[in-house]
């Protein structure tokens, strides 16, 4: 018998939704730096904070998807 192990498919679909999310914001920093309505370095603020935001949202995200798909402390029922 092979064990094999894959990636679980929420995780992939979660993460791409997250790089999406990330993508936009990036291309609304993009459109505000060509039409003139940010700075070179406001831009470069929003750049910063868009990619931070997104990996800290999808960090937690992953973190409480993997704590409910692998509980560490299981409840304990009495009757």
């Amino acid at each position: 018998r092979t064990m094999t192990t894959s990636i679980p498919k929420p995780l992939i679909v979660g993460t791409i939704g997250y790089a999406i999310l990330a993508g936009a914001g990036l291309f609304l920093v993009l459109a505000g730096r060509v039409t003139g309505k940010l700075t070179h370095d406001n831009a470069g603020i929003g750049t910063v904070v868009v990619l931070i935001s997104s990996f800290g949202m999808w960090l937690f995200w992953i973190s409480a998807w993997m704590h409910q798909w692998h509980p560490l402390i299981a409840p304990i029922y009495e009757e």
